[in-house]
Formats: C-alpha cells, structure tokens, sequence
C-alpha cells in the first residue's frame, strides 16, 4: 500500500523522541482517591447531543501501602464513570471491592500474587505453592442487559451499581458460571445476530496441553442463550478475538509455559510464558450456533496456519466473497514480562512496535494471506459499533506521534481503509492517550460522523484530561478538553452506554 502523508496537530520534529521518559511513567503513579463532581473546567464545548456514559477500567493501584507492584496488569481495578447530559459532564471513579482488594487494604500490604510477576513479601519460602488466583477486576467495564459488570479474563465478573459504582458481588449470569468460572474481557456486541437482534458474545479460556474454549452469547436481557465448547490442541494464551455474523475467530499465538517456576514461587504465571517465533500463528474459527461453513467448508473447528507473530488485540472481522477478513494489531513477538524489570522503564526503541495487519482467510482452501494496513506503532483499534463484525471504512487508534518506531501512545490515529488516507491527532510531547471510543452521532448517516473519546494523561500538570474529537475531522483538533481535578492511571478498555448514569 502506499504512504500517504498525515496531517498532524503538533509540530515536533518526527526524527526526535516526542515525549519524555520520566513524564510518562507519572502516570504510573497510584490514584488512591475516589471522586464525585461535576467537570466545570472545560475547553471548547461539550456536544449537547452527546448524552450517555462513558465507562473506563484499569488498574488504579500500582502499589499496596508503598510495596509497588510488578506489573501493572496485576493493579486492582479503579472504573471511572465519565456522564454526559445536556452539554454537561459529569465524573465518578471508585475501586471494584474484590475480596482480595478489601483484604489488602485492610492488612496494609500485597497478600496475593499477581499474574504478571508481583510476590508476595517474604520471599520465595512465602510464595511458593500459593497458587490462589486474585480476581483484580481491572480490564473492561460493560453495561448490558441492565447490569454494569467489571471483567478480568480468568475469573467472574463484578456486578457495579451505574450509578454509584458500588461493588454488588460477583455476578454469575444467573447461574450459567460456577464458582471460579472465567469470563473473558473482550466481549463483541453482534448488532443484529440471527434473531436480528444485538448479541453480546464472549468466551473463557481453560489452557493446558489441550485448551478448552467456550463461547458465551447474550442476548438483550443479559440471559445466556448460546453456549458452546470446543478443545484445541495445545496451550492457548489468548486475550481478544474477533466476530462475524457466522463465526467466532481466535488467534493462537505460539508460545508455551512452564508453570514449574510460579508453582515454586520464584515467578508470576505470565513470567513463565516462552515465545516460539520458529512457530507459526494458528487461526482458530469457530462456527457460531453450529453453523455449516459456507462454500463447501467443514462444519465445525477449523485451525490454520500463518507466520509467527503476537496478537493482542483485533479490531475487526467480515466476511465476503467467501474469505473472511480479520484485521488485528499484530507484534513480532510477545513482550516478555522479566522478573527483575521495572516497567516503568520501558525502553521502547528496544521493543517492535504493534501495527494493523490483515488477514484474508479462506475456509474452503484453507490458506491465510497477510497484508500490512498501517506501519505506525498502533494499539486499541476501535471501530462504529454497527459495523461490528461487518465490512467497514473507518478505524480509530491510539498511536504513536511519531510514524516510525516504537514510543508509547500520544495520538489518536483515523485510518480510512478503502482511501488509506490518514488522520491524526496528537497529545505530545506532554499527553498520553488512552483507548479511543467512538460513539455515534443519533440518525448518521456516515460511518464517520460521531464523536471520539479518550482520556489524555497530561505529564506537564500530572492531571487527566477528557478529550472529545470529531470523527469527521480529527485534524481540526479537539471539539471539547476537559479538565479533569486530578490523574488516572493508565487504564485498558472501556465502553459507552447510551444512558446517562447520574442524578441531576
């Protein structure tokens, strides 16, 4: 594909680092507070027909009573509810009271081991054999089917109040998860599924030399009315996946763990994680409602093949003219997470960055085909939630400044995939953005035409902002800059609901 030049907002010099280092590890630090206000300090204006509520999730402690922990994906999860209504903004954060948060608090120090490598004190003699698995509730928020639920992938979900975000429990699905059950963080809302109506459709992952996969669909009340498992040969690391009205794609990423080193409790789980890049990447798809695939394919699981990479996250799938086409931000290998590092100090030109690629599936011939989309380190693809799983134009990012290399994410990037023109808005040097969500504008006509949100952490006043763009026209900066009284730390997912959770 061709370069084509992007218009960008600030002007550093593309050949020079666009941020600072200790500036951006500022926004590591933990937020202990929770806040109740109304946003009155704001730049621009805020779109009286935004109304709605814009929910984040993300690991608000990075420390427990000053023993930081390792990684930040092992923070207790901190949502905050940004609510819109009548050219008005209002702001509510609070922590998921888990079990594990509360007793930590309580005791004043780490009391689990974390996923990604924190310990707990007392060295390896009190760590080993604690296998017990803490429920951070940390990566997505989603408001359906009448609940507000916080996601961690391996384990259940928490059921919030919206409006208050007080912690209710563990939430079951009405009794279609057990005890211990995973329901996995990245769920996909199908909008018309096969009763034409919208689905929320998730998974679980249950790893070992064979992993189990079940696929979980929810239909507008919350009620689960498709479930379904499949086994697949060996161990599958997976975060995201992907949809089309027929299938359900998985990417596994080729690695393998040696779970020896957490057991005897000289590792974290994921620090046991190898990364094979003589191995290929499998594509897994899976037949939604057991379906038949089209064109004389095989009915049931099909697994291929394509070059090595690591996947975190897609941004979307559709099928057409008999291929199903998934569009996923792919690295060249896995980030290895290293017992003695501190990952606030990345060095990030040391790292390959993640970029948009495609890959064209054909069930019939069973090849895979890739092609790069987007050169410019990328993450957090978001796209028009119609569109979910159907052909689309339009993908929203966070990126890089700059167009080259690896740096962390200070720009919202627009790429539109049947021009490939680009757009970009940028934050640097003091900003760092977050997940860009887009919410549509009521009776659109254009796939484009509806507002980009995303909170910027601003390094300059260690405060947060939240940022509204046009998705027409990024490059006419930004619609609305509201100032937030305090930071939040770097969050993970988050989610609109068109209703406006606050009590005026």
């Amino acid at each position: 594909m061709q370069s084509i030049p992007v218009q960008e907002s600030f002007a550093v010099p593309t050949d020079a680092l666009s941020y600072n280092a200790q500036g951006w590890a500022k926004g590591y630090q933990s937020q202990k507070d929770e806040y109740d206000y109304w946003i009155d300090d704001v730049e621009g204006q805020i779109p009286v027909e935004l109304s709605g509520t814009l929910f984040r999730n993300g690991p608000g402690l990075l420390d427990v009573n000053g023993e930081k922990i390792h990684h930040p994906f092992d923070g207790d999860g901190m949502i905050s509810a940004i609510a819109f209504s009548d050219g008005r903004a209002h702001y509510r954060n609070r922590f998921v009271r888990t079990q594990a948060f509360v007793e930590e608090q309580a005791a004043g120090k780490i009391l689990y081991r974390g996923v990604f490598g924190t310990q707990k004190p007392g060295g390896v003699l009190n760590n080993a054999f604690d296998l017990r698995k803490k429920n951070i509730a940390n990566t997505q928020v989603i408001y359906w089917g009448g609940k507000l639920l916080a996601l961690w992938e391996a384990a259940e979900p928490h059921r919030l109040d919206p409006y208050t975000l007080e912690t209710l429990g563990l939430d079951y699905l009405d009794g279609v998860l057990d005890e211990g059950d995973a329901f996995a963080a990245h769920p996909r809302i199908d909008p018309s599924s096969k009763d034409g109506t919208p689905h929320l459709v998730n998974f679980s992952i249950k790893p070992g030399l064979s992993s189990t996969i079940t696929i979980y669909e929810l239909d507008i009340n919350g009620k689960v009315v498709e479930q379904h498992a499949h086994s697949v040969p060996g161990f599958a690391f997976i975060h995201d996946f992907a949809i089309t009205p027929n299938y359900c794609i998985f990417f596994q990423n080729p690695v393998s763990i040696n779970p020896l080193p957490y057991v005897l409790g000289l590792r974290g789980a994921a620090e046991c994680i190898e990364f094979h890049p003589e191995q290929s990447t499998k594509i897994i798809v899976i037949p939604r409602n057991n379906t038949v695939l089209p064109k004389g394919g095989k009915s049931g699981v099909q697994m291929l093949e394509t070059k090595s990479g690591f996947v975190f996250h897609h941004a979307n799938a559709f099928e057409q003219d008999g291929q199903i086409y998934i569009d996923s931000i792919c690295y060249q290998s896995f980030p290895e997470v290293e017992p003695n590092s501190d990952f606030r100090e990345v060095k990030f030109d040391a790292i390959s960055p993640g970029q948009l690629w495609r890959f064209t599936v054909n069930l019939e011939n069973e090849t895979v085909e890739r092609q790069q989309l987007e050169n410019r380190c990328c993450e957090f693809p978001f796209v028009h939630p119609s569109h979910m799983g159907r052909p689309y134009r339009y993908v929203f990012m966070g990126a890089a400044h700059n167009n080259t290399g690896n740096a962390p994410l200070q720009a919202i990037l627009k790429a539109d995939l049947e021009t490939e023109e680009r757009q970009l808005w940028s934050a640097a040097p003091e900003g760092f953005v977050s997940e860009p969500v887009f919410v549509p504008r009521a009776d659109a006509s254009a796939e484009d035409d509806g507002w980009v949100l995303t909170v910027v952490y601003d390094s300059s006043r260690h405060r947060s902002d939240v940022v509204i763009l046009d998705g027409r026209d990024l490059n006419q900066g930004a619609v609305a800059r509201l100032h937030l009284k305090h930071h939040v730390p770097y969050g993970l997912h988050g989610s609109w609901a068109q209703e406006s959770f606050v009590k005026i």
